[in-house]
């Protein structure tokens, strides 16, 4: 039965069936500063999964019961858990192991025999990274800085070279109206023979492109003057 005053207190969830293996990990977490709760098999991994708020999961790939690459596709499937860093662990160093783990969603592999401080680095690195992900997402809409797409936590839409360019213009000054005029310089460029109307049905097509995440409203006019970025509320 699994103790669910222990699994509160718990910041990481050890899925391991050696026993020994488990015991060190929590040790060398516990000297670091991290809570842990420990199962030895898929079935109560589940349980402790749905009853508990965990920050991360050190999954071991075989297990009995239900395998870790089970739990992981069931973890990566849901809107309530995918957000959780989840570091597969097994005795396998064979690469294709690792890279079918890593395809499935893990956010990194660690292999056995391992050092403990190479796993305390891991731990660390990968909440730090999740930390900064959840800022990401806190602060509303994004633009991909390699693509044309704009996202917001899950949901990205694919934009047009010229939307996703009269966009980052307005998104770099936050509530500062752009003209016409200026947004046609910055965008299009001052040789560019365009008219004005040109914005307009830019931004109208920009805007259909948002609501598909539900931000239309994020680009607002300004009468007369041009338009804005209005950060999401």
């Amino acid at each position: 039965m699994v103790n669910k005053r222990n699994i509160s207190d718990a910041d990481i969830l050890i899925v391991e069936d050696d026993a020994s293996i488990a015991r060190l990990m929590s040790l060398h977490l516990h000297s670091a500063g991290f809570s842990t709760h420990c199962c030895a098999d898929g079935n109560s991994a589940m349980v402790c999964l749905r009853d508990g708020l965990w920050r991360l999961i050190i999954l071991d790939r075989m297990i009995p019961g239900p395998s870790g690459m089970k739990i992981l596709r069931w973890l990566k499937k849901s809107e309530e858990h995918k957000h959780i860093p989840v570091m597969m662990v097994t005795a396998r160093s064979m690469t294709a192991e690792r890279v079918q783990g890593l395809n499935e969603g893990a956010d990194d592999y660690l292999t056995k025999p391992f050092e403990p401080d190479e796993l305390v680095a891991r731990v660390r690195s990968l909440l730090r990274r999740s930390v900064e992900i959840n800022k990401k997402k806190a602060q509303g809409i994004q633009l991909d800085p390699d693509a044309l797409f704009v996202f917001e936590g899950d949901q990205r839409v694919e934009l047009r070279p010229m939307e996703y360019n009269l966009l980052k213009i307005l998104m770099d000054k936050p509530g500062k109206t752009r003209s016409r005029d200026y947004l046609l310089d910055h965008v299009w460029g001052r040789d560019a023979e365009v008219e004005d109307r040109t914005v307009d049905v830019t931004v109208k097509r920009l805007r259909r492109a948002l609501k598909q995440i539900g931000r239309k409203k994020c680009v607002e006019t300004v009468r007369s003057m041009g338009y804005r970025y209005l950060p999401p509320i």
